[in-house]
């Protein structure tokens, strides 16, 4: 997609997104990069709204985990523009700043602190940094622990507040961990591939936690899972090598020839 059309998108009342350039909370025009000659992300374009529920699916090397990395300042694009949030370019910033702008992310595996209960964690993980001498004596103030209570309802375990994160099952570590990251009040969210190991029942709850979080957050999910990608209800961007093949409902991605071509026809 190229930046005209991006501009067109945003600009136009009548188009699928009607949206005004402030409403952009993630913008990346251009986008390259290579590693050792294989371009990893070939003039990768797009852009996410404010409070938007985006899925990204696409075949293994099609740039997912790379655009990813991009944005959270992990890898540095060769050239191309990355704005978050109004306008802040994240190229110049490393990977501390960039989380604490607002944007943050959940890896495939979650990575809970599994001798702590499941409120403790959430305690753990809330905004703001605290040395180790002020950690010794911290209590949460009413508001913060009010603040953990939401989001135990949020991520629906409130009944397991209580218990060892490590007793929990693999999707409840999955929702644990996403609160972890609610806790920290981001704007933008990046999840990658949230239904893998769950039974099916787990699977619908996180699709419906997904979107409870949707609309007060920004969320990106990476996933393989179509079922699940359909659950989600959301705008769906098909990469491949690279770039953008294909954008629209999962129904509409799913019918273009080029993406049965070389993802959904293999």
């Amino acid at each position: 997609m190229s930046l005209e059309t991006i501009n067109a998108l945003i600009s136009n009342p009548a188009a699928d997104h009607p949206a005004t350039e402030n409403e952009t909370i993630l913008y990346l025009d251009g986008v390259s990069v290579s590693f050792d000659g294989f371009k990893a992300l070939n003039e990768l374009s797009f852009y996410v709204l404010a409070g938007e529920l985006r899925a990204i699916i696409g075949p293994n090397g099609a740039g997912k985990t790379t655009m990813m990395d991009v944005v959270t300042g992990r890898t540095k694009p060769d050239e191309g523009r990355v704005e978050f949030n109004g306008g802040i370019d994240l190229t110049r910033l490393d990977e501390a700043r960039i989380a604490n702008l607002g944007i943050g992310r959940k890896f495939q595996k979650p990575t809970v602190f599994e001798n702590h209960t499941v409120f403790e964690n959430l305690e753990l993980a809330l905004k703001g940094h605290r040395g180790v001498f002020s950690s010794l004596f911290f209590r949460l103030a009413p508001e913060e622990r009010t603040r953990v209570e939401e989001v135990l309802e949020t991520i629906a375990l409130a009944d397991q507040r209580l218990d060892d994160a490590g007793s929990l099952s693999h999707g409840q570590k999955q929702w644990l961990e996403i609160g972890m990251l609610l806790m920290q009040e981001p704007e933008l969210l990046l999840v990658d591939e949230p239904a893998a190991g769950m039974t099916d029942a787990e699977t619908e709850q996180t699709a419906e936690l997904l979107k409870r979080i949707a609309g007060r957050h920004s969320v990106v999910v990476v996933e393989h899972d179509m079922e699940f990608v359909r659950s989600l209800e959301s705008r769906v961007t098909v990469l491949h090598e690279g770039s953008v093949l294909a954008e629209g409902s999962l129904d509409t991605v799913q019918n273009d020839a080029r993406v049965i071509e070389v993802y959904l026809g293999r």
